[in-house]
């Protein structure tokens, strides 16, 4: 007798006002594999999820967990059924123990379940090859640690069903290739994976089958075998998609330049320290490393958004040390911010008025004394035809809009200034294959044009890709600076995780 799936969707619809998230759609996760979910932004994967953890109530169809019709009103629910669930970032409370996180919401022991909770992330930790000290503070582990915290979590609550969204997006090479051990080993024990990501190759590697949506609809259930990388893009998005790669530049001038840098962060500690850097127009210098190792504030010092403790700050012969983000962005500074709803953009204005935030100023919006409505729209009509901007109009507000729409919409209104440097932090985090490639291309064909572009990513393929060159920071010091051809996700990987120092 063949036994019955672990999971099975069967014409699952769920709407929302306007939009039709999922339609009929049908999956099925048996035991012992890894099956991929793959799909654009808004092509329906975290509706279809939230409907499988409990988080929404689908309006037509029905769920079976190992053959039996069940009801998922919430995420308890789920849990109890051996549904677990991973997040893109571990839920986790920083200052508690691995022990003592696990053992939040557990049920079964009254009083102090820790003693009895590190007995158990002992055995699944052996059982799985899950290390992890119990009796660790999590803000003190890294970024592969505190994921297989959450997946513990998970297993002791007896998950036989762990879905994973996009669960290498902060991790080095090295921790990524440990988490696919993991996967593999569940497999062994006859759990089941749905894996939510963007990364084709680790897909190859890891999936045994993969189901692609596209506008809330199945378009493709196939074994992996079966497929490649360049296929399956093309049926996420319905057309051929060509990979983004940088070609020979000429490289140029300084643009920028930071000379022995250090800052602290927002808890007053040090961020970055003794931080020297060069990118030159016409090149895209990328900055790898794990979340958390000083990116975010080595963007902000140079953006004007955080003084420096030490050091000088300069944009071709002008000064921007300790500047205010107007000075920076009046001397040519360009800034992709890495959360693109809370700072790029003003989510309840118009698409037109964000695409003018730089300009309010300006003879383009202004005649002196008064905005000019009509340059507004003429502006923004332009951009949204260039940047392909999918809006129902200019005067939508912008926080409808897909991920990926307000990323155009920030690239639009950033790049517009012809800036002479663009600071893109995570700037196709999230996006699909072909807003992805948009972004992608957009970058490279500003630094063709003269502008020097810094890249800073979590995603190693993207770094490697698109830059000249490659520095890595970790804990808030440069681990190294190193060319295009002599970069390999080995070795970048390496200085990730601080193991190695090398400079070219």
């Amino acid at each position: 007798m063949i036994a019955a799936p672990l999971v099975e969707m069967l014409g699952i619809t769920k709407s929302f006002p306007g939009v039709v998230a999922n339609d009929s759609v049908n999956l099925e996760l048996r035991a012992g594999e890894v099956l991929a979910l793959l799909g654009e932004n808004g092509a329906g994967k975290s509706s279809l999820m939230n409907v499988l953890y409990g988080l929404y109530r689908p309006d037509a169809g029905l769920i079976k967990v190992a053959g039996r019709e069940v009801s998922i009103r919430s995420p308890l629910a789920a849990i109890g059924l051996g549904i677990g669930f991973v997040a893109q970032h571990p839920l986790l409370v920083r200052r508690h123990t691995v022990a003592e996180n696990i053992a939040l919401g557990m049920r079964g022991s009254f009083w102090n379940p820790v003693p009895k909770v590190r007995s158990k992330i002992f055995e699944l930790s052996k059982k799985y090859g899950l290390e992890v000290n119990p009796d660790a503070p999590v803000w003190s582990l890294s970024a592969g640690e505190q994921q297989r915290v959450d997946i513990l979590k998970a297993l002791a609550r007896g998950a036989k069903v762990l879905i994973l969204d996009e669960p290498t997006s902060v991790l080095t090479p090295q921790e990524a290739e440990e988490l696919f051990k993991v996967l593999r080993r569940m497999k062994l024990e006859g759990e089941g994976v749905i894996l939510i990501t963007h990364k084709l190759d680790e897909v190859m590697a890891v999936a045994d089958r993969i189901t692609v949506l596209r506008k809330g609809k199945v378009v493709g259930s196939l074994e992996t075998s079966q497929t490649n990388p360049t296929d399956l893009a093309a049926l996420m998005i319905g057309r051929q998609l060509e990979p983004v790669r940088a070609s020979a530049v000429q490289v140029g001038a300084s643009v920028l330049r930071l000379e022995n840098v250090s800052a602290l962060s927002d808890r007053g500690v040090p961020a970055i320290e003794n931080i020297s850097l060069e990118v030159c127009a016409g090149e895209v210098l990328g900055v790898a490393g794990v979340a958390g190792n000083g990116q975010r504030e080595l963007i902000e010092v140079i953006t004007g958004l955080r003084g420096v403790t030490a050091g000088l700050v300069m944009l071709e012969q002008t000064n921007l040390t300790n500047v205010n983000a107007r000075v920076a962005a009046d001397a040519g500074v360009a800034h992709i911010p890495e959360d693109r709803l809370q700072m790029g953009v003003v989510g309840n204005l118009s698409v037109a008025e964000n695409l003018a935030l730089r300009g309010f100023e300006t003879p383009v919006f202004s005649n002196g004394q008064f905005l000019e409505p009509a340059a507004f729209e003429s502006f923004a009509q332009k951009a949204v035809a260039e940047y392909e901007i999918a809006t129902p109009n200019t005067q939508t507000p912008v926080r409808l809009l897909s991920g990926g729409n307000i990323q155009k919409v920030i690239f639009a209104r950033e790049l517009s200034t012809n800036p002479k440097l663009i600071v893109a932090a995570h700037p196709t985090y999230g996006l699909d294959a072909g807003a992805t490639a948009q972004m992608q291309r957009l970058l490279l064909e500003r630094a063709a044009a003269g502008a020097a572009v810094l890249l800073v990513s979590e995603d190693l393929d993207e770094v490697l890709a698109l830059s000249t060159r490659v520095a890595v920071l970790f804990d808030g010091r440069l681990m190294g600076v190193v060319k295009r051809d002599a970069a390999t996700r080995e070795g970048i990987g390496l200085l990730m995780a601080g193991r190695e120092l090398v400079t070219v």
